[in-house]
């Protein structure tokens, strides 16, 4: 779309701003196919647009979801307008600073900002999960063994045999390590709640001191550790130990409080989906940078194949793996 499309667009539908002065500003927005447009209408009044195709489902429910996760208590930005046969979406304009714009300050300024983010997501695992059901809401594939499986074969395929060019053999050898099935089928048996599903520093708008939740069309039972994982071991975002700790604690205790039952193995459980969340990441840092020609994403590979060797460290039976991941160039 073009500048003045958008403004079309918008006039047709908010008819109050005919006469306006428009500033369409684009916005970049991660590896995303859809496209934004600040939109500015006279000082104070300002949305969001979103273009997006309805090639990919998940687009079409962005609306339907936003608003069954504000009625929950979620903070999500409110929907002013949809058009699903234009694809077109205009919603509230919550600014432009998120939690990956605070990466370099103090921890003292970043962990109420951590705190708040966590907060949200508790709520949509405890407060959205109990009003799903009856909710009809249109939801991508929940987290199943072969989700789990596909997203160990995203990353052999297109980090380890694309990105690091290892032959075929060599990544045979270990995607069928009977570990990464065993923990596959483990993730899966285990109880499942409403999950963000991309869950970083980049999907969460701060406003006002408060955290707020944006691209969660991909949202599905699952873990809420592998939510946790998402945020605590972010590629974009350096944390130490003993801040990712307080951060995991803090939710334990946020989670209580709402109700979730905390078991014993909550950790563990937590650092396998880790080990998935960074398997997913790296093979779209892989598939991004070499299929779809965005090199910048290339350039997140070396963090998160860290945090990846660090992550499965701690998981029995993947000596080999770690051996594999430090021999990596």
């Amino acid at each position: 779309m073009l500048p003045r499309a958008v403004i079309n667009q918008t006039i047709e539908r908010f008819p109050d701003y005919a006469g306006e002065d428009f500033e369409v500003s684009p916005l970049e927005k991660g590896g995303s196919e859809r496209r934004f447009y600040r939109i500015q209408a006279g000082p104070g009044h300002s949305m969001i647009v979103v273009k997006y195709s309805s090639q990919k489902e998940e687009n079409r429910h962005y609306v339907t979801i936003a608003q069954f996760l504000a009625g929950t208590g979620v903070s999500v930005p409110k929907i002013y307008f949809h058009d699903p046969e234009e694809g077109l979406i205009w919603m509230q304009d919550l600014g432009e600073e998120d939690l990956w714009a605070s990466r370099l300050s103090p921890w003292e300024q970043r962990r109420p900002l951590y705190e708040s983010s966590l907060q949200e997501v508790c709520t949509m695992h405890t407060a959205a999960t109990r009003r799903l059901e009856g909710s009809q809401l249109q939801l991508e594939r929940e987290f199943s063994d072969q989700l789990y499986l596909w997203e160990q074969g995203y990353f052999f395929e297109n980090c380890l045999r694309a990105h690091f060019r290892l032959e075929e053999h060599a990544v045979r050898r270990y995607a069928d390590l009977p570990i990464f099935h065993d923990i596959a089928r483990h993730l899966a048996s285990l109880p499942r709640v409403l999950v963000h599903r991309d869950f970083q520093s980049q999907n969460i708008l701060i406003r006002d001191g408060g955290a707020w939740l944006i691209d969660f069309q991909g949202m599905r039972p699952g873990l809420a550790q592998y939510d946790l994982a998402s945020l605590l071991y972010d590629p974009y975002v350096t944390l130490h130990d003993e801040e990712r700790l307080a951060l995991l604690d803090h939710y334990k205790r946020t989670a209580r409080h709402a109700g979730m039952e905390i078991t014993g193995d909550f950790d563990a459980v937590f650092y396998r989906c880790a080990l998935q969340r960074l398997m997913q990441a790296l093979g779209a840092y892989g598939f991004l940078g070499l299929q779809k020609g965005r090199a910048d994403f290339l350039a997140h590979i070396p963090a998160a194949r860290r945090s990846l060797r660090e992550v499965a460290a701690r998981i029995d039976g993947l000596d080999e793996f770690v051996t594999l991941l430090d021999s990596l160039p």
